[in-house]
């Protein structure tokens, strides 16, 4: 364990003198950079500080940053994640000298590897830990009010299991569930292995309890997570366990939707695919990382894989789900790569037809070795090339997505609505192959929905009234339409409204309601404190209205 305490002679760390003297609970905020696993951490951070009896801060006070604790989970897969991070940290220097007890914490993998330098470059840092002690947020927050000093504890290995830690759920309708940490490949870009560790399993059975538990709250879509997940169980001894995994979520009743992120080309296995196929609840979507199209950069980067390994791998993956979407990561500019190299990566993402791709430049990351590997690319040749790139892909996602026109989808309708959405009394949610999805309701549903904010839910929302219009959908809920419309990367399905530009106009529209629907209701009355939580607590996933209780210590007040 690496710990110390800090106290620069300019750093304005408040102490418990500070404090509101108010008894009202102490507000907070998470702001995650990064990957979805960060995003999990980050549920784990606010379930953890509302245990320990601090309260989320509201929507308008976040986007100001004006908490009492402010948290970020940082990134270090990229280059600009270190820019990312004090950026926000100088945009919260300001207000926090305006805001006496305000403090600021940073976690998540940056912080990892960059540990007790945060508070050297920015003393008004109050805490820094790592990904190995989550746990550790709450007590030392009040470790630093009440020494008036930075706290900072960088843990080397593991200490809790994150999914054992209380859960601040962002969704009733969907979660996200990891079967695994850390990593044991040896890719010589990545610096997550460093950061995070050495791979780590969860058994089967406590993987299935909190799919299960999630279920019982109300979720009907959930996603397992893991750095690797198809080397899931090499651990324990059973290389077949993910795929075992996947037919076992096929088993628990009111689950109605699988995915997973993200797979190794190098580990997929046919197994995995056969329960794709055969597990009705496992979505037709693949998440598959190619980084890059060139054998030779393939060799150069350690990605146990060939190009036409990989695209023998979508190739059977398309065979046993025609309509699967497949999605991807690329690197462009790797040290080294020459013309011929790009070309071979523009070849592959060519025949590999992704919905989508996550596109990025490649970054230097000290502490990687591919850092030190000679032939560093400038800056202009790999703007170049990205920008090659990313007008191929976009070429070819515009192409898959208008395939889609007159395809009828189940969308599963979520709280985040489109920019545009407002405007065009749209609702926005994710189609069975996670493709996003902006649908149009009835011209008498709009009326009913007319004043509603995209905001906050108010008392007077149509979608909270005990005799809610069926064909007025709750986030939570399925909505079936056709698609009348694409764009590169969303679909639009207007299908409801009659003249609807495009296809539109056909009638296709209903209604499912589901417990999703449900229990977003339950937590919005819960909330307004017009209704009664009976969600229970579950180990390792919250209930509607807040998080699991495990015991944590509660925060002691002055």
């Amino acid at each position: 364990m690496f710990s110390t305490a800090l106290r620069p002679d300019d750093s304005p760390v408040a102490g418990p003198s500070d404090a509101p003297v108010a008894a009202a609970p102490r507000t907070y905020m998470v702001r995650t950079l990064g990957c979805q696993m960060n995003v999990h951490d980050s549920e784990h951070m606010a379930g953890m500080l509302e245990q320990a009896g601090y309260t989320r801060a509201e929507a308008a006070d976040e986007a100001a940053h004006r908490a009492d604790v402010v948290v970020i989970n940082t990134c270090a897969v990229r280059e600009n994640a270190a820019t990312r991070l004090y950026g926000n940290l100088g945009q919260l220097a300001s207000i926090k000298a305006k805001r006496p007890g305000m403090q600021i914490a940073v976690g998540g993998c940056l912080a990892q590897k960059d540990r007790s330098g945060i508070v050297e470059k920015a003393p008004w840092v109050d805490v820094v830990f790592g990904t190995h002690n989550l746990d550790a947020l709450p007590v030392l927050l009040e470790r630093a009010r009440h020494n008036e000093a930075a706290q900072v504890e960088i843990a080397e290995s593991l200490q809790v299991f994150p999914s054992t830690l209380p859960t601040k759920r962002e969704s009733v309708y969907a979660g996200w569930v990891s079967i695994s940490v850390g990593c044991n490949n040896t890719c010589t870009f990545c610096i997550v292995p460093h950061l995070r560790g050495k791979e780590r399993d969860r058994r089967p059975g406590q993987v299935l309890a909190e799919v299960q538990a999630l279920v019982d709250q109300g979720a009907i879509e959930v996603t397992l997570l893991g750095q690797n997940v198809n080397s899931y169980g090499v651990e324990f001894g059973d290389r077949g366990a993910f795929a075992k995994l996947l037919r076992a979520c096929g088993e628990i009743e009111g689950l109605e939707r699988v995915r997973f992120t993200s797979p190794h080309p190098a580990a997929f296995t046919d197994d995995v695919i056969a329960a794709m196929a055969e597990t009705p609840n496992v979505m037709p979507q693949l998440h598959m990382p190619l980084q890059a199209g060139s054998d030779r950069i393939l060799r150069a980067m350690r990605r146990s894989y060939r190009s036409e390994k990989f695209l023998g791998i979508l190739d059977r993956v398309r065979e046993a789900m025609p309509d699967a979407s497949i999605t991807t990561d690329l690197i462009v500019g790797f040290p080294g790569e020459t013309e011929e190299d790009f070309a071979e990566t523009l070849r592959v993402v060519e025949a590999s037809r992704f919905s989508s791709a996550f596109t990025f430049q490649y970054s230097q990351r000290p502490g990687t070795p591919a850092a030190t590997l000679p032939d560093q690319l400038p800056k202009e040749v790999v703007q170049e090339r990205y920008e090659r790139l990313q007008a191929l892909q976009d070429r070819v996602s515009a192409e898959e997505s208008a395939r889609q026109v007159g395809r009828t989808v189940e969308v599963l309708v979520t709280e985040g609505s489109g920019r545009k959405d407002g405007a065009t009394h749209r609702l926005t949610g994710r189609a069975a192959d996670n493709r996003l999805v902006h649908l149009a309701v009835p011209d008498d549903v709009v009326t009913l929905m007319a004043g509603r904010s995209d905001g906050d839910v108010l008392a007077d929302d149509p979608r909270l009234a005990d005799d809610l219009d069926p064909r007025l959908p709750r986030p939570g809920d399925m909505v079936t339409v056709e698609v009348t419309r694409s764009a590169p990367y969303h679909l639009v399905a207007d299908s409801a409204v009659a003249g609807a530009t495009g296809i539109g106009g056909t009638g296709t529209y209903s209604v499912r309601r589901t417990r999703s629907g449900d229990a977003w209701v339950a937590r919005e009355k819960t909330r307004l404190g017009g209704g009664d939580d009976d969600h229970g607590h579950s180990h390792g996933a919250p209930a509607a209205g807040g998080p699991v209780s495990l015991g944590l210590p509660s925060l002691r007040r002055p």
